[in-house]
């Protein structure tokens, strides 16, 4: 049975991401599309200069599929130095046939305010604040509800990232498919790599590059 390129199809089978995560643009080689390829062997890349995330990002997408390898076991300290003709020799000597690759485009960071909100008990004026209050002096009222008046309004900073996912095909040795992504409200590096990849999952699918998803 053949193992086509599906990306992270085994997404589907994570949990779900939340949709802060959309496609900013595409593109595919209209000569050939992902199902076209026969992909067993996969190489994974995260171009991050900080190498914990590059190890999370990689390691996530990895776990999803057997065919994807983490590209730090094989492109490291030890090959840093290498041309990029040596490195291409080893991926073909592993019997590497595609690399997906991602790449941090932007990273922006943006400081909103947070209105406060107005949380009293009573919506009916003062007739209805006296409501069923009879009896009881101003001390007791306003220990029971000064404490839940008023929320205060606070800034919240959000970070969106904008990163680039490229599709390789070592046999053609050519781009076949790229896509930009944009992540807003990001708090979990590996949730946003699982939303991603769901993301260009269901931008291929629209464009052809990958089949329908199967209603069975």
């Amino acid at each position: 049975m053949k193992k086509y390129l599906f990306l992270i199809i085994a997404v589907l089978a994570l949990s779900g991401c939340g949709s802060n995560t959309s496609i900013v643009n595409s593109w595919r080689d209209p000569k050939i599309t992902v199902a076209q390829e026969n992909f067993k062997k996969v190489l994974v890349v995260a171009l991050l200069k900080d190498e914990a995330s590059r190890r999370v990002t990689e390691n996530r997408i990895a776990a999803s599929n057997e065919i994807f390898k983490t590209s730090y076991q094989y492109l490291n300290e030890t090959t840093k130095n290498l041309t990029q003709e040596q490195k291409l020799k080893i991926l073909q000597d592993e019997n590497f046939d595609g690399v997906i690759t991602l790449r941090l485009v932007s990273k922006e960071k943006e400081t909103t305010y947070v209105p406060g909100t107005y949380t009293g008990m009573y919506y009916g004026g003062f007739d209805g604040m006296y409501t069923g209050m009879y009896g009881y002096g101003f001390a007791n009222w306003y220990g029971m509800y000064s404490p839940n008046f008023y929320d205060p309004g606070y800034y919240q900073e959000t970070t969106s990232y904008m990163v680039e996912t490229n599709v390789f095909s070592l046999k053609e040795n050519k781009l076949i498919w790229t896509g930009t992504t944009k992540s807003d409200y990001v708090t979990d590096l590996g949730q946003t790599v699982d939303a991603i990849m769901q993301t260009v999952v269901q931008e291929m699918r629209k464009d052809g590059s990958l089949p329908p998803k199967s209603k069975i």
